[in-house]
């Protein structure tokens, strides 16, 4: 049955909602008559929970009494809440601070109504309020890991969302045991005054056990990890219907030699890449060719409608929860090499200074000619550089020339993006390592050389074609938009910048933001300044509004690449492919608004169950090595200590201020630094430390260090080496 909730709540927030009438907005949601009695009853319910009400005439309206706003709500360790309104006319309000006795019996992520108690106390203050009802709950599940007192059962839930553990009822139910990790389902969420109370629905096994970390955090995040026997049927039926060798209406080029570049332990692969130089004009004909993914998924079918509410494929550790089923992500969607493949075709010709003269768009088959991973591409790269240039052009293997062409050309668009403002910004990501048994032995940053960056660059050249082509056609189109950050907090970002020794000019423009990232390589700041920058910078969404991407500086920006794991990029191949046939590429734009705001959440919340994965099981590994040293950056300043990045390994921990025993610290913040009374010694942002880990706290996700030196090591301000480099391509 569908859920008009999304739909109903995006269209009623839209600053340009004029209130109607429930059939009017029926008529505007699109509502047929057998999807009557579901639209009815959404609007019941959203009315029970005073989210909508009833204005004059009977028009339907979002329900916002005097004085008060209506948000999602996060709790900190301390009791002390946050809640973050709602957008208002795409205006979002100061963040409003929630004592823990006016918490009711909220949790972190559930949307609540606030009654606001006090204006702010100064400019750019937080005003103060008290939660009067719970909208609605993010989840009743959560995970833990069960223990027993005076023979009764209780569940400490991970991470910091409760500060009490959850009463369960009998010892050992549903067979679990101490240590167990568990699911369980609230049936009392716990409040000032009350312990909450739940019961056991599943239980994960040992903690510690390899497996059941992963299988927490999927339990943790609500991801989906089985498909509905229809959907799964579906996709066999879609296998069973294709034949490779019937190509139809498609443009055959099979006989191109096209590669595709991923990483060696690749689950899919969407994307294949080919490239000559005319020999007339020396212009570059770059072709990009992405999986047909609309022509096996039909639209409203199963398979689409699990996509949609999943709305990303989910790569964790050693395991991936797909978008679609393995037999269209890993079969016939697939780009493997020797097969042939059905691809919608990006063709673009690009002039030897790199500058895009034309492109062409097609439904097509290929035939991969070779996969290459990263390395492998490479190490090619490296060698071909080695040689002599007594070898000559003529002597290369055909795919080495090919290869160093697309260098060649990737470089020219990189240049040129980097000249109209682009931001490269510094996202390293981790690669665990991991031992026969699966248990982590250990964890590097992932290099992100030459051989990713030409990827990289085709598809964002691919990407910006067709957000321009759709764009031109003046119909909506789920747009990847990256809004400007706000002027207050790039000047914070410029503050804070100035404390590390930057010059800065007063006006702050993106190529001022450009240059401070490009001098910080390098230097023991360097993720400092860019994490910086980054939490001063808007959340990049999709969404059907023209607006620019600001990191990549590109006014029309889609993502279009990736149509296996990501389901924006579906709806833009159905647009193409639509236009492509009947030249026509309209669609609906309050559909798009809604999926945009739905995807742009599981995009959010497959981030996060990522990182917390990465950080979990770094933290099983350091468990056992109390004591390790490490070589330290600081990362983040605050009164009561700081946090410290790893260098050895990727991983955050925090040093509190009450283990600084040499002298009494304060917190400057305007420098971003903790400064000694009485020895005028500073610990701030980029400094390097030597530390070692004291405390590791698997359930709560934390991880504490000590320092073992006396004094900070002085930053270097000159030095060479690049970690990985990355755009904000998305």
């Amino acid at each position: 049955m569908r859920d008009f909730t999304e739909q109903l709540l995006t269209l009623l927030n839209r600053k340009n909602y004029q209130p109607l009438k429930a059939k009017a907005l029926a008529r505007k949601l699109g509502v047929s008559s057998a999807q009557e009695p579901a639209y009815k009853a959404c609007l019941r319910r959203l009315a029970d929970e005073g989210r909508i009400e009833l204005g004059k005439n009977k028009t339907v309206r979002l329900s916002r009494p005097h004085g008060t706003v209506t948000g999602t709500y996060r709790r900190l360790p301390s009791g002390v809440g946050f809640v973050r309104p709602h957008p208002v006319d795409g205006q979002i309000g100061a963040e409003v601070v929630i004592r823990q006795d006016r918490s009711l019996d909220a949790a972190t992520g559930d949307d609540v109504l606030v009654k606001l108690l006090r204006k702010p106390s100064r400019p750019g203050g937080s005003p103060s309020g008290e939660i009067i009802r719970i909208i609605e709950r993010a989840t009743r599940q959560f995970v833990g890991t069960y223990f027993e007192r005076d023979a009764q059962g209780y569940v400490r839930v991970d991470g910091t969302v409760f500060a009490h553990s959850i009463f369960v009822g009998d010892s050992g139910a549903r067979g679990a045991k101490p240590d167990d990790k568990v699911v369980i389902e609230m049936l009392r969420f716990p409040s000032p005054e009350e312990r909450g109370e739940g019961v056991i629905t599943e239980v994960l096994g040992p903690r510690g056990k390899p497996g059941v970390d992963t299988l927490s955090i999927i339990r943790e995040f609500g991801l989906p990890d089985k498909f509905p026997e229809e959907v799964l049927e579906e996709a066999r039926q879609a296998a069973a219907a294709f034949d490779e060798t019937e190509l139809g209406d498609r443009d055959d080029f099979t006989s191109w030699t096209t590669i595709t570049i991923d990483p060696p332990d690749a689950h899919d692969f969407d994307d294949a890449v080919c490239l000559i130089i005319d020999p007339k004009s020396r212009h570059w004909q770059l072709g990009v060719h992405i999986a047909d993914v609309a022509h096996f998924v039909r639209q409203g079918g199963a398979l689409d409608h699990e996509a949609r509410k999943r709305g990303t494929s989910v790569y964790l550790p050693q395991r991936v929860l797909p978008m679609f089923p393995e037999l269209i992500s890993n079969g016939l969607a697939s780009l493997q090499q020797g097969r042939v493949r059905y691809v919608k075709s990006v063709l673009m010709d690009f002039t030897p200074a790199g500058q895009r003269a034309s492109v062409r768009f097609a439904e097509g088959a290929i035939r991969v000619t070779r996969r290459f991973s990263y390395d492998q591409v490479q190490a090619i790269l490296d060698e071909a550089d080695g040689k002599s240039s007594a070898n000559g052009e003529e002597q290369r293997h055909d795919l080495t020339s090919l290869l160093l062409r697309m260098r060649d050309l990737a470089m020219l668009l990189r240049q040129r993006r980097i000249k109209r403002g682009a931001l490269e910004l510094e996202m390293p990501e981790t690669d665990l390592e991991y031992d026969q048994h699966g248990r982590v032995t250990g964890a590097h940053f992932a290099q992100h050389d030459v051989s990713h960056q030409i990827i990289e660059e085709f598809m964002l050249a691919a990407n910006e074609a067709v957000a321009e082509h759709l764009d031109g056609l003046g119909v909506p189109f789920l747009r990847r938009i990256h809004p400007a950050p706000e002027p207050v907090k790039l000047e914070a970002f410029a503050t804070f910048a100035r404390s590390l020794g930057y010059k800065l000019p007063r006006f702050i423009d993106r190529f001022t933001l450009q240059r401070v990232l490009e001098q910080s390589v390098g230097k023991p700041d360097v993720y400092a300044v860019h994490y910086a920058l980054l939490r001063s910078l808007k959340q990049a969404v999709y969404r059907p509004i023209e607006e620019e991407h600001y990191a990549l500086a590109s006014a029309h920006y889609c993502h279009f690449t990736s149509p296996i794991r990501r389901y924006p990029d579906l709806t833009v191949h159905r647009q193409l492919g639509q236009w492509l046939r009947t030249r026509n590429a309209g669609a609906d734009k309050t559909e798009l608004v809604a999926i945009g705001e739905h995807c742009s959440k599981t995009e959010r919340r497959a981030d996060m169950a990522e990182r917390e994965l990465i950080k979990l099981k770094l933290l099983l590994y350091l468990e056992t090595r109390l004591g390790l040293e490490l070589e330290v950056v600081i990362t983040g300043v605050a009164d009561y200590g700081f946090f410290a990045q790893a260098q050895a390994l990727p991983i955050e921990g925090r040093v509190h201020v009450s283990t600084l025993i040499d002298d009494y610290y304060h917190f400057d913040e305007s420098t971003h630094s903790l400064e000694g009374q009485r020895t005028g010694k500073r610990y701030r942002l980029g400094d390097r430390v030597q530390a070692k880990v004291v405390r590791v706290d698997v359930p709560r996700r934390q991880l504490d260090f000590r320092l073992v030196e006396k004094r900070a090591v002085p930053k270097a301000r000159k030095g060479k080496g690049s970690p990985r480099r990355e755009s904000s391509s998305d």
